[in-house]
């Protein structure tokens, strides 16, 4: 009996251990989750780890003939399509030297437009494999050479005629005949009109780093220098008339020829500084220089004062080539 009762009181104590044991298990628990928990939510939410894009570059393969035989020169290879034809000529050249890039011109088809150097690849191509045709464009000169030469002959030719060297006027009739005071502002006018171009050149336009045949430079030379060789030729010749009505005609086209030259020269300069609006360039408009209302009127006022300047300066000598220049 005794034995019985000490036996249900030690099961007693064990109970309730497990229970007092249990209990703190679970506290512990409650705890271990409380904190991790806090943690969880103290470290924010979880950031996905960013996919590692693989770039593909597609390369095209570019098979270039000649425009006349129609055989092929060379294959360029892993030209990328981000490449363009000017990155086309240059690779072209490195194959095949001869072949130089300013005077090559590629056509997508025999007898087809030259394709711009700023044309991509990737615009052009219809497959991976692109076939191109070579044109030898002959003998190139750069625009800047083409705008110097244009200018700087009609200078220097007129002041030929100025100085009535005698090859072109007789000596003796030169000498006997004083030369009316219009003569030295034409001479004046001119020299004037044609600096500015070579000064605008040179620092105020933007010309372009293309090229142009040299049958082109040799077109424009022969027009300006020779419209200058006519209008110079009849203005500084011994026999010729000063204007009809005198000082008065001569002073006012003077006066309206230096204003059309000056307003000239503000709006080549309002051109080459367009105004910007995020990407796209904005066209001129009137600002608090008088020479640039003409915005107003026309569109393009650089070429409203070049037919201005001509036509004082045809009433000025009173000369029919000045006229027909303009």
């Amino acid at each position: 009996m005794f034995k019985r009762q000490k036996s249900l009181a030690s099961e007693r104590k064990r109970g309730l251990f497990s229970q007092r044991a249990t209990r703190f298990i679970l506290r512990d628990d409650m705890r271990n989750f409380h904190f991790l928990s806090k943690l969880v939510l103290s470290a924010g939410p979880l950031k996905q780890t960013p996919a590692v894009k693989h770039s593909k570059t597609t390369h095209f393969e570019i098979e270039i003939l000649d425009a006349q035989t129609r055989k092929q020169i060379c294959i360029l290879d892993k030209v990328t399509q981000s490449s363009t034809i000017h990155d086309v000529k240059q690779k072209f050249h490195k194959a095949c030297p001869k072949w130089y890039p300013s005077r090559v011109g590629l056509q997508l088809e025999c007898g087809g437009p030259f394709l711009k150097d700023y044309i991509t690849i990737q615009s052009i191509a219809a497959s991976s494999i692109v076939t191109l045709y070579a044109t030898d464009l002959g003998q190139q000169v750069s625009w800047t050479t083409v705008f110097l030469a244009e200018y700087t002959g009609p200078l220097l030719i007129y002041l030929l005629f100025y100085l009535r060297i005698p090859c072109i006027y007789d000596g003796k009739e030169s000498a006997r005949r004083l030369r009316h005071p219009v003569v030295h502002l034409a001479c004046f006018c001119h020299c004037i009109h044609y600096i500015r171009y070579l000064l605008e050149t040179l620092f105020v336009h933007k010309v372009s780093a293309g090229h142009t045949p040299l049958k082109n430079l040799i077109t424009s030379c022969a027009f300006y220098w020779g419209f200058t060789s006519w209008i110079a030729y009849y203005i500084n010749h011994p026999l010729y008339t000063p204007p009809s009505f005198g000082n008065r005609q001569i002073t006012v086209s003077a006066i309206n020829f230096l204003i059309c030259e000056a307003g000239n020269h503000f709006i080549n300069v309002m051109l080459s500084h367009p105004n910007h609006t995020g990407n796209n360039a904005c066209f001129p408009s009137p600002n608090y220089n008088p020479f640039t209302w003409m915005f107003f009127l026309v569109s393009c006022p650089n070429y409203t004062y070049e037919i201005g300047s001509w036509i004082s300066f045809t009433v000025m000598t009173q000369t029919l080539p000045g006229g027909l220049t303009a």
